[in-house]
């Protein structure tokens, strides 16, 4: 029986698809770098021919009911595209134990996402207590990772996936960019620890200035970019999704919007493909709505620094950063905006920009190329440019 040859662009063609499993029929070839690939992505490769389930049938009058309801003001968006299994990390480290660290902690191990959560700060005992609480919550979570606290960086050793969120948090009238050269010594001092102990693990950067961070972890690392991402994307775009929701009096999950750019005031929050509904945004909101909304967005870190007038947000960026780590285990499919260094993807390179991407066990797998506005585009590499300058680095 004559087959097809399977390779790699069948494999890339089933993850954009959002697939789990790839039949492999009677006389398929298979070739070796379409297995590594599946592999490297989480698909599945399952011998078939596969039981197909029979095509529910439905008359045009029950369509164009279904149709009109979704359109309606009670329409609910669907929960998001979640897999029933996925891969469990042996060891999670995060170096810082404060507000974000501790919540990521909690998170991961309430979602079962490892054997071993390891704290790690310079705060004598900080670490140690938070590891203490959670697992004393587990007599009541039933959560399964052990979590360990301590003050040594060479705790990182043997981790899959290494969050850091160390350094100096913001201050009322502070911007980001007033961090770097603070923050950089932190970034250095986790990198080398990293490279030593965990030289196959997936760097995670949330500390500020985010992207330049990312920037500085790559260079003390000299890991490749697939392994070095830094959190942003996901929580600026909670962050705009939020406040589109709240002006168009819809849920949030009725929205889908992204930002891009830098984690700062050069964000792109880009209005051009965000939907309330399925729909375009001017359906919902006015041209000034929808303006307020994109600075909301743009200043939604400052307004939770200038409310709790010392220390920045902990909840949202903990609850991104699992987005995060859920798109590398295979817990979630598709593109999600997250700070890598750009090789030419939208025009640019040499810089670290957010951007969507799809995420694998072994980082980042490709950059998503959206059709973007002209004036989007520009704002995407005017950020670039931003970042270049703040850091010194030629264009």
């Amino acid at each position: 029986m004559s087959g097809r040859v399977v390779g790699s662009e069948l494999i890339e063609d089933a993850r954009q698809r959002g697939r789990i499993v790839f039949e492999i029929l009677p006389g398929d070839i298979v070739t070796d770098v379409a297995r590594e690939m599946a592999q490297r992505v989480g698909i599945k490769l399952v011998d078939g021919p596969l039981e197909k389930p029979q095509t529910i049938a439905s008359d045009g009058n029950t369509a164009m009911r279904r149709g009109l309801y979704r359109r309606g003001a009670k329409w609910v968006a669907p929960a998001r595209n979640i897999r029933p299994s996925a891969r469990r990390f042996s060891k999670i480290a995060l170096i810082g134990a404060g507000g974000v660290g501790g919540n990521i902690a909690h998170l991961a191990a309430m979602a079962d996402m490892a054997d071993e959560i390891t704290l790690i700060d310079i705060a004598p005992g900080l670490a140690a207590a938070t590891a203490l609480d959670l697992n004393h919550a587990s007599g009541i979570t039933g959560a399964k990772a052990r979590c360990i606290g301590s003050e040594n960086l060479s705790m990182v050793s043997g981790a899959d996936i290494v969050v850091v969120t160390a350094g100096r948090a913001r201050s009322p009238g502070m911007t980001r960019a007033d961090l770097i050269q603070s923050n950089t010594r932190v970034v250095h001092a986790a990198a080398a620890a990293i490279r030593s102990g965990a030289p196959d693990a997936i760097v995670i950067v949330v500390t500020n200035p985010l992207d330049e961070m990312t920037v500085e972890m790559l260079r003390a690392t000299e890991f490749p970019r697939e392994r070095v991402l830094g959190m942003a994307g996901t929580l600026d775009s909670s962050r705009f999704r939020n406040a589109l929701a709240l002006a168009a009096g819809v849920q949030p999950a009725d929205v889908q919007a992204i930002t891009l750019g830098s984690h700062g005031e050069e964000m792109a929050p880009i209005t051009s493909l965000a939907r309330i509904k399925g729909r375009p945004l001017e359906v919902f909101l006015s041209v000034k709505q929808i303006a307020a909304c994109a600075k909301d967005a743009v200043t939604g870190g400052g307004q939770v620094v200038a409310l709790k007038k010392s220390g920045s947000a902990t909840i949202a960026p903990a609850h991104s950063t699992i987005e995060l780590m859920d798109h590398i285990r295979g817990a979630r499919l598709g593109p999600v905006p997250v700070s890598v260094m750009l090789a030419g993807e939208y025009g640019i390179s040499g810089v670290v920009l957010g951007v969507p991407a799809h995420l694998g066990q072994s980082g980042m797998v490709s950059v998503e190329q959206l059709r973007l506005t002209d004036d989007e585009l520009k704002s995407l590499r005017s950020a670039a440019d931003a970042i270049r300058q703040r850091l010194g680095m030629t264009p």
